[in-house]
């Protein structure tokens, strides 16, 4: 849960704040709305569920039958850093994940025998 910032806080950095990309949502909102909790108007980002029915509405328009979500995204990026060679502690730490072996899970689509491993040759 997030700590709302202090009313002082909040208003001696909104003008950095509404001007900055780290404050941008990556799917904002297209109504703008009042914060009740400092009465101004501004832009919330998405509720997860606008998101979420866009991608199976992409993936019915696009003729795609398997089933698919927001979630998979998330498996593609993991399985795809693997697959580029970002060790594995890497991954966990990318994906929050707090114990390594959830994060193993992603591995069982690395099965690349012996084309796997690079000899130092290879790289001449």
């Amino acid at each position: 849960m997030r700590a709302p910032l202090s009313r002082t806080l909040w208003n001696e950095n909104i003008p950095t704040l509404q001007k900055s990309g780290d404050w941008q949502y990556v799917f904002p909102a297209s109504r703008l709305c009042a914060d009740p909790r400092w009465g101004l108007t501004r832009r919330h980002h998405l509720h997860e569920s606008v998101l979420q029915r866009s991608v199976k509405d992409a993936l019915r328009n696009a003729g795609i039958a398997k089933l698919a979500g927001c979630h998979t995204f998330r498996h593609s990026f993991a399985t795809h850093l693997l697959e580029d060679g970002y060790d594995i502690r890497t991954v966990q730490e990318l994906l929050g994940h707090k114990d390594v072996s959830t994060t193993m899970i992603y591995t069982h689509v690395l099965n690349r025998g012996g084309r796997g491993v690079l000899s130092p040759a290879d790289r001449l």
